[in-house]
């Protein structure tokens, strides 16, 4: 019984690097078959060339993309131009609110984006899609400015609160 299967396998390996072996072969070949010939020093009309072949319909045509890029760009909302630097920068769907500090100036709210990168923000800051509206010790609001379908703009009030982590006491 195992040698008849293992036999079928190896049958159909084989013939299907018979069918992909001829198609390597002419990309190999083709390169060969499109380099410059030396000029002719007369300039009589020279008869079709035989060895010139005709473009093999095989040969498919490889994409230039870069494999190793990806398909869908996650630094620009809406796929746009990318972000500008610091606070400018921060979508409010994407930052997450660490911690507040009080001070007499007036409140902080400590802001990580996906990046991981630390920001400071005050009351009134100008953010990406919005800016903050007030700054608590138990969480931050921003108004979120953003588009509908229609591109009619449209304000979001956004509360993220900040969660006591594991062993602190509020």
């Amino acid at each position: 019984m195992r040698l008849p299967k293992a036999f079928n396998i190896l049958l159909t390996a084989l013939a299907l690097s018979f069918c992909l072996v001829p198609a390597s072969w002419a990309q190999a070949q083709a390169p060969a078959q499109t380099q410059a010939k030396p000029a002719k020093k007369h300039r009589a009309k020279a008869a079709p060339d035989a060895n010139a072949a005709a473009p093999n319909p095989a040969v498919v045509k490889v994409s230039e993309r870069d494999p190793f890029l990806p398909l869908v760009n996650v630094n620009k909302p809406g796929g746009g131009a990318p972000l500008p630097p610091g606070k400018a920068g921060l979508v409010v769907a994407t930052i997450r609110v660490d911690g507040a500090v009080r001070s007499p100036n007036g409140m902080f709210a400590v802001v990580t984006n996906p990046d991981q990168r630390v920001y400071f923000l005050r009351e009134g800051d100008q953010l990406y899609d919005g800016d903050v509206e007030k700054i608590g010790l138990d969480g931050v609001t921003f108004k979120e400015v953003s588009k509908d379908a229609f591109g009619k703009s449209v304000e979001k009030i956004v509360t993220k609160r900040i969660y006591p982590s594991a062993g602190e006491q509020q």
